[in-house]
């Protein structure tokens, strides 16, 4: 929004303590920026419309770990409330939300949110669940930058989430950077991805809370790619599910995610990050879930029949459950009943 030589902007404003939306002022003539409302501490605050030129008024989403969600007119420090809706998930509300800072063994910052069962009780080792996604970066620094922690936020939880309500820890959104030169940054790929994994497992075991026995490793597209990878190359989970990966690189041949160069390019590189090609290695019990209807061209379900039918040939212990119907995301409300009933 522009008004004179000024713009309104906003962000999520992340930060080490977590994200904490914010709107800006930026004057285009002069440069100089004035922030005119951040998410504090007590809350999470997201700016849905700014409802005058000068910023000063908004509408916002407002929540709290005690308080779901609802809308409100901010005009400074006041807040008129615009909806009532009540809790609709009250047992989550005695679920323990923090956000954790280590470091991985060459001394990249990296973070998770913790999630701990209602009634946890101090001192107790749980079974535990570690959900992440790989990203590539450039340099550390951008690397370890904390993103998509709202540790503020309202406790609605999904599905993968739903794990903490059954007694797990959950170790979510765990960091898991793979850092280098754009054009070569897969080269150390599963290198990185160990020392990244690691790094979770010996920060929730050191905080008392995690029986490093009982860890296994959840992800979806290419976390289910980092998932099978985990399995094949370290001794860290004692289960794991993948959701509608990539397996065989050699069947993505012209790139994938930030991957620049073809298969002819970079042969050793697509062969090494291939879980597919390590499938004798992988005798961590696994579930393979993939939608039959897969609209992603980059994993086909063919990724998971061919893993499965690899990791079974070699003697591993693994289950493939196919979604009828589904898509890359899945959509459908009777999904995991349905894949319970499968099991």
């Amino acid at each position: 929004m522009q008004t004179g030589d000024t713009i309104l902007m906003m962000g999520t404003g992340a930060s080490p303590t977590g994200d904490h939306p914010f709107v800006d002022r930026l004057n285009l003539t002069t440069g100089k920026t004035e922030r005119l409302f951040q998410s504090g501490a007590t809350g999470y605050e997201v700016v849905e419309a700014v409802l005058n030129d000068e910023g000063s008024s908004v509408l916002v989403r407002r929540e709290s770990p005690t308080e779901p969600p609802n809308y409100y007119v901010r005009t400074g420090e006041n807040l008129k409330p615009l909806t009532h809706f009540v809790n609709p998930t009250p047992q989550t509300l005695a679920i323990k939300k923090q956000l954790v800072n280590y470091k991985r063994a060459d001394g990249v910052p990296l973070s998770f949110t913790l999630y701990l069962p209602p009634n946890y009780k101090e001192g107790t080792k749980l079974p535990a669940v570690v959900w992440a996604y790989p990203y590539e970066f450039s340099d550390a620094d951008t690397a370890s930058q904390v993103t998509g922690h709202a540790t503020q936020a309202y406790t609605e939880l999904n599905y993968h989430q739903l794990f903490v309500l059954d007694g797990y820890a959950l170790i979510d959104n765990a960091a898991m950077p793979i850092i280098g030169s754009p054009d070569v940054v897969n080269n150390t790929y599963v290198e990185q991805l160990t020392m990244d994994a690691k790094a979770a497992v010996d920060k929730a075991v050191e905080m008392g809370v995690v029986n490093r026995d009982r860890i296994g490793v959840f992800g979806h597209s290419y976390g289910a790619f980092m998932t099978a990878n985990l399995l094949a190359h370290t001794g860290l989970f004692h289960a794991g599910v993948a959701e509608s990966g990539a397996y065989n690189r050699t069947l993505t041949p012209f790139g994938f995610q930030a991957e620049q160069r073809s298969f002819w390019e970079a042969p050793d590189v697509y062969t090494k990050m291939s879980p597919f090609w390590f499938a004798d290695k992988i005798k961590t019990p696994i579930l393979l879930i993939h939608g039959e209807a897969d609209d992603n061209t980059g994993t086909f379900p063919i990724q998971s029949e061919r893993l499965y039918a690899a990791i079974r040939g070699n003697g591993g212990t693994v289950r493939l459950v196919m979604l009828p119907n589904e898509a890359h995301g899945y959509r459908g409300k009777r999904l995991w009943s349905m894949c319970c009933l499968r099991r």
